[in-house]
């Protein structure tokens, strides 16, 4: 089982900088590959960006290359999005994922309960 709290959302002008931080519960949080997914209003969520639970493989939506780095700590049971750059159609609720296969959910996913980010024009 893990639990998964984020932090780090906000409003922020168009191409400033945030930092949200997903942090988990459980011993097994190190097993896991770690990925951060968004949904904007009136859209389906969708994949943004994902970690091995090495650390050493990461892939990211083609939207948001070059502008956003994900990483874990696993001393802290912790999983960041840093995002630069940012764009008003970054904004969304971000979500913290636990499982999930490269860029895709699954139903056994376990899943945060969301940060706000709004990026102003």
């Amino acid at each position: 089982q893990v639990q998964l709290v984020e932090s780090g959302g906000g409003l922020v002008q168009a191409g400033g900088s945030l930092r949200l931080s997903c942090a988990a519960s459980g011993r097994t949080f190190s097993r896991y590959r770690m990925g951060w997914f968004r949904q904007a209003l009136g859209k389906e969520r969708e994949f943004v960006a994902s970690i091995s639970w090495s650390g050493g493989n990461t892939y990211y939506t083609d939207s948001v290359k070059g502008r956003f780095t994900i990483s874990r700590d696993d001393a802290k049971n912790t999983v960041y999005l840093q995002m630069n750059r940012l764009k008003p159609e970054d904004t969304a609720v971000y979500y913290c994922n636990a499982g999930a296969k490269l860029t895709t959910a699954t139903p056994t996913d376990y899943w945060g309960q969301g940060t706000q980010v709004t990026v102003s024009s």
